[in-house]
């Protein structure tokens, strides 16, 4: 398949599709009549790329990520490292986001016991 008919098939962005050409990742030449040819191969690390989008990876990291995916040697642990990171600093600002609806709520709370006592 070439680059539009994957992004129409699967909803990658043309622009991922790019990015993901630019990073040199192939194993082999996949240009057929001056188009990239996408394969099996190609489509499972797109769904990852895509993922990692989607769970807010930087374009940069993301390329780290899978260039760590593709070698040769194990690096097994060091993309489990690479996660777990990326995790702790969710949690980080799910537990901020948190904070800040606590404060919030009890905003809230003083507001509606003011116009209690105003009654």
């Amino acid at each position: 398949m070439n680059k539009i008919e994957v992004s129409q098939k699967y909803q990658i962005p043309i622009k991922i599709l790019n990015e993901y050409e630019s990073w040199g990742l192939c194993d082999a030449v996949k240009i057929v009549m001056g188009q990239w040819q996408y394969d099996d191969t190609d489509l499972e690390r797109l769904s990852t790329i895509m993922t990692l989008h989607n769970i807010g990876f930087e374009n940069k990291e993301i390329e780290h990520y899978m260039r760590l995916l593709l070698e040769v040697n194990d690096s097994q642990q060091t993309r489990i490292d690479f996660l777990t990171q990326k995790r702790k600093a969710k949690l980080a600002l799910i537990h901020q986001q948190e904070k800040q609806l606590e404060k919030i709520d009890y905003m809230c709370h003083e507001i509606k016991n003011k116009s209690k006592e105003v009654l």
